[in-house]
């Protein structure tokens, strides 16, 4: 598909005065989005507990995982982040798009919003 990236603001539900906000690479690959470990305790978040996950090259690795406030594109959502490693690159997941209504369009290389979010 190319790469799509959009800018997200993270937020702790328990710490909302820290933010953290980088150029998320956004993934339909990936369910959860994820984080660097270290961004992510700056600003308070929690770890929830640990779940494994396949990576792009088929091999299975366990994180701990949170839930956050996630802004782009001027909507807002709650979900799941994944705890990476420090330096790791920040990833958009595809429940985040969903849950506003938001779908790559892959011969664009761009996002785009539903008219409607589907209640079907």
């Amino acid at each position: 598909m190319g790469i799509t990236q959009v800018t997200v603001a993270i937020k702790g539900l328990d710490e909302p005065s820290g933010v953290y906000e980088a150029l998320f690479l956004v993934d339909t690959g990936a369910t959860d989005s994820l984080a660097p470990a270290d961004e992510l305790e700056k600003i308070g978040v929690r770890r929830l507990g640990k779940m494994s996950y396949e990576l792009a090259d088929g091999t299975v690795k366990e994180f701990a995982y949170g839930i956050v406030r996630i802004e782009f594109m001027g909507e807002i959502t709650a979900g799941r982040i994944i705890f990476g490693d420090s330096g790791s690159d920040p990833i958009l997941g595809v429940t985040a798009l969903e849950s506003v209504g938001i779908l790559v369009d892959r011969a664009n290389k761009t996002l785009r919003r539903l008219p409607a979010i589907p209640l079907k």
